[in-house]
């Protein structure tokens, strides 16, 4: 049933209305207990609230149980005294751009269960610096770029003396962070909650109350050598308009341009988008306004690449995803849902980046609506001892949970960096395939069933059969995905 979270269903917008209705109680419950905004600096300290204030075990997760069993909420809870709220924007200062790496400094420190707010910025701005980037301090120093300087480099985990750019944009997402979870190590499993997610204001008083993103359909895109129309191949971008204040919970198309091609500030030339932040001139573009008239998408905002680091290598590429999460391009994962990662470094080193105000299963032309996004999050550190009978005891991939799914990430490789060799972070690239991805998925789920569930084999392959949805995640971050969701509510009778 839809609950607010199926574009397709005939009621879609009476059942959102009334699942943000039904979250009404818990959020007023939630701000109660003392949680409120910072003043914006970074890592900076509101207040502790009492751990009364946690929200622990299966009250999470009102539309069922939660992963997080009672026994191992009160383990988690004893380890937490008092929890913190802090605020960590986005600006040349706290971002990297196009990797994850064991070797970065934390931007804040937290201990288990304490709550921040993150900033995050689009790495598509630069395809409408007015609507992006234009008057916002923290976007402008991001995406700064002259002749002699970038606000941040590098781009990517490539070399510095690349061509394309410092980094050779190996990676594109501006992620923010790391965060640093106090305690965290190796085999504990870090528990992620996305309280809230709201998009970025323009700061260009001409839009104000509005909010802007991009979508393009770009080289790397499961369509691009499969066009039947019009000259071809080619790159087209489309901007779209979400409302800022949340009052209208659809996005519109404002115009589309045919990629023209960039030199950039250090004289390189661009005729593809193979390098993030391009800046592109307008002066040189042909807009095609009246696209897609009349059509509105609904937004569904979430966080296209967020994680931990990984243990085995230095510099990680953000594009392709892997056991600590990363790119995983799934809608599912914003407002409301928790996320479960290994922990595979010191401190686990969160960062997030990537926001998407909407995207469908698959992700087809390469991008989502690319749009700036700010989200309030809880970490809660599960240690290693703590884990033995749990659900969470074997887990060794990122999984999603929602108000009412347990969502499981297949990839074409579950570590690649490790199945793949020395050569993983450019083989992940030609190796991928979704029947691969399919493959994990499925085992994925069938261990979850037997191991977190009880089933047996047979019964777990029956319920896969019968119960079981598998969507494609996307196809066209190196590392293909399908996930595997199941209702919590098919296990309601099933005693524990």
């Amino acid at each position: 049933m839809c609950a607010g979270d199926d574009p397709t269903c005939h009621a879609f917008e009476e059942h959102r209305r009334r699942f943000r209705r039904d979250l009404e109680p818990e959020r007023r419950a939630f701000l109660k207990s003392g949680f409120a905004a910072t003043d914006g600096t970074t890592g900076d300290l509101d207040h502790e609230v009492p751990i009364s204030g946690l929200l622990l075990g299966d009250v999470r997760h009102a539309g069922g149980p939660s992963l997080v069993s009672p026994a191992l909420a009160q383990a988690s809870g004893a380890k937490i005294a008092a929890t913190a709220h802090y605020h960590l924007p986005a600006n040349a200062e706290t971002v990297h751009w196009g990797f994850f790496s064991r070797s970065l400094k934390p931007k804040v420190e937290i201990g288990s269960g304490d709550f921040v707010t993150i900033e995050t910025l689009t790495h598509q701005a630069s395809d409408d610096a007015e609507r992006m980037i234009q008057g916002d301090p923290g976007a402008e120093s991001v995406y700064l770029w002259t002749k002699d300087k970038m606000g941040v480099s590098p781009r990517g985990a490539g070399a510095m003396d690349a061509k394309v750019g410092p980094g050779g944009g190996l990676g594109v997402h501006i992620c923010t962070g790391p965060v640093a979870i106090r305690g965290a190590e190796p085999g504990d499993v870090l528990e992620v909650r996305i309280l809230d997610v709201a998009p970025r204001p323009c700061a260009n008083p001409r839009y104000k109350g509005l909010a802007f993103g991009s979508n393009a359909a770009a080289w790397w895109g499961y369509h691009y050598n499969d066009l039947i129309t019009g000259d071809k191949p080619r790159e087209v971008v489309t901007i779209y308009e979400v409302d800022a204040t949340g009052e209208r919970d659809w996005a519109r198309a404002v115009y589309s341009f045919r990629w023209p091609g960039v030199t950039d500030p250090f004289g390189v030339s661009h005729p593809t988008i193979d390098y993030p932040g391009l800046p592109v001139d307008h002066t040189k573009t042909q807009k095609t306004f009246e696209v897609l008239k009349g059509i509105r998408v609904p937004i569904r905002p979430h966080f296209g690449t967020m994680g931990v680091a990984p243990a085995e290598a230095d510099r990680v590429n953000t594009i392709p995803p892997s056991y600590t999460g990363g790119n995983i391009d799934n809608w599912r994962i914003g407002k409301g849902a928790t996320l479960y990662y290994p922990v595979a470094v010191p401190g686990a080193l969160f960062s997030v980046g990537d926001p998407h105000a909407s995207q469908g299963d698959s992700e087809l032309c390469g991008t989502a609506i690319e749009c700036s996004l700010t989200g309030t999050f809880q970490f809660i550190l599960h240690k290693k001892a703590d884990l033995p009978g749990t659900p969470l005891e074997a887990l060794d991939f990122p999984m999603i949970e929602t108000r009412d799914d347990w969502v499981l990430s297949g990839f074409s490789y579950p570590n690649y960096l490790r199945d793949l060799g020395p050569d993983a972070q450019s083989a992940i690239f030609q190796k991928s395939s979704i029947d691969l991805a399919m493959r994990d998925a499925f085992r994925k789920m069938r261990q979850f069933l037997m191991h977190a569930k009880g089933l047996t084999e047979d019964e777990a392959i029956s319920l896969m059969s019968v119960a079981v949805d598998f969507g494609i995640t996307q196809v066209v971050d190196g590392n293909w995905g399908v996930h595997a969701v199941v209702k919590k509510a098919i296990f309601s009778d099933r005693v524990a």
